[in-house]
């Protein structure tokens, strides 16, 4: 669903219809393609990409080294399965229990590869219809990713972890009121990055 929202967000602001599936192909990281879509319309800006990229998904070096023990003998199986993977991808391979009857690397090689699968069919869909069916109303579709965001916050409020996730709104608010909404988000995530690593080294948990 979320790639069939890209597709047609990136065609709502003026996209040819196979720039997303071509995004979808090199990038596979679903919120950072919703605002590399932003950045190509900004206009040319490699360290402002470098930076927020690294923000936006420096999760998956800490995905990349939990998964190290479950990998390390895929033989080829792990470069793609490595190059894949995702949020969803690393949650079914980090908590599954393979059954004994099943190749353990077949079964990640797999679930990543579906998943990539997936969401390139999803964005490949919405993009054609973006393209095609011009009559659709568009304004206000990438807010597709927004929405997600909401309903994952929302979610994590009603968990063990809510103070976390008060503690990061609060953050976001700050540097919102303090650099304006052209420039807040890397401040944003370097100030949450600050305070859950000092949290940490004080042993201090969410709870």
């Amino acid at each position: 669903f979320i790639g069939l929202g890209f597709g047609l967000y990136a065609t709502s602001q003026g996209f040819p219809w196979w720039t997303a599936p071509v995004l979808a192909a090199t990038i596979f990281a679903g919120s950072m393609e919703f605002v590399t879509i932003g950045m190509l319309m900004a206009g040319f800006d490699p360290l402002n990409a470098f930076v927020l990229t690294m923000f936006v998904n420096g999760r998956h070096f800490f995905y990349g080294l939990s998964v190290l023990q479950k990998y390390v003998h895929m033989g080829w199986k792990w470069f793609p399965t490595v190059a894949w993977m995702c949020d969803e991808s690393f949650a079914v391979n980090v908590t599954t229990e393979v059954p004994e009857n099943i190749d353990e690397g077949w079964f990640y090689f797999w679930v990543t590869f579906l998943n990539q699968a997936y969401w390139f069919m999803g964005v490949l869909i919405g993009s054609i219809a973006g393209s095609t069916l011009t009559f659709l109303p568009l304004k206000g579709i990438g807010f597709v990713l927004t929405a997600m965001f909401v309903v994952l916050f929302l979610d994590l409020c009603r968990s063990k972890s809510a103070k976390c996730g008060i503690m990061g709104l609060a953050i976001t608010l700050l540097a919102l009121f303090i650099c304006g909404p052209a420039s807040f988000l890397i401040p944003a995530m370097a100030g949450i990055l600050s305070v859950f690593l000092l949290r940490y080294r004080l042993g201090r948990d969410c709870s």
